[in-house]
């Protein structure tokens, strides 16, 4: 690992500690933003060992300080969720891009990172469809289980259907053995 990549991965990991949610895990509770970045580097280890450092950086600060920018601010219903995320997104980039220049890097590597955090090129950049499809593992690896305990049996075949399309075909595959779905939810990923 590079100096810089360090730099940067420790300055996301300095802004995600301050998250004032927090998540119980075996040793006691944790600052859930600094958990998730942590998940986030674990899953494209796992998925891609060789991941460049734009992905890696990407990955880690891909929720960075997610908290500042309530859900509650923007309306209710799709329109203002997706407002929401957007929002999130560009300000994810520019939080990161400030800290890459920090550490030295340059204004190609500053871009190209804040374009996967924009989540620009899906399923045409094979970055960002990996970045999407790390993202979608930490969802159904730690955050499913939680989501299916509150929603229906539709809302949940909803957004497995929704994750689903996504992730690339290879993923998708590998999620069905990976997480020994249920069948219904195994037929929804293959879709």
């Amino acid at each position: 690992m590079t100096d810089k990549l360090q730099m940067v991965l420790s300055a996301i990991d300095a802004a995600n500690a301050a998250d004032p949610n927090s998540e119980e895990v075996e040793g006691g509770p944790r600052p859930a933003a600094l958990l998730y970045g942590e998940r986030m580097s674990a899953e494209l280890g796992r998925l891609c060992p060789d991941a460049s450092e734009h992905l890696q950086i990407a990955s880690r600060g891909q929720h960075i300080e997610r908290w500042k920018l309530s859900r509650k601010d923007f309306p209710d219903g799709r329109s203002g969720y997706l407002d929401w995320r957007r929002t999130q997104a560009k300000t994810h980039a520019t939080r990161v891009s400030g800290m890459m220049e920090a550490a030295g890097y340059g204004e190609g590597d500053t871009a190209r990172v804040a374009s996967l955090l924009r989540k620009e090129g899906i399923k045409r950049n094979p970055e960002m469809q990996m970045l999407e499809d790390v993202i979608c593992y930490v969802f159904m690896r730690w955050y499913l289980a939680d989501f299916a305990a509150k929603h229906t049996t539709e809302d949940l075949h909803r957004i497995i259907s929704k994750t689903a399309k996504k992730m690339s075909s290879d993923a998708r595959e590998q999620a069905v053995e990976v997480f020994s779905l249920p069948e219904d939810m195994a037929r929804l990923m293959q879709t």
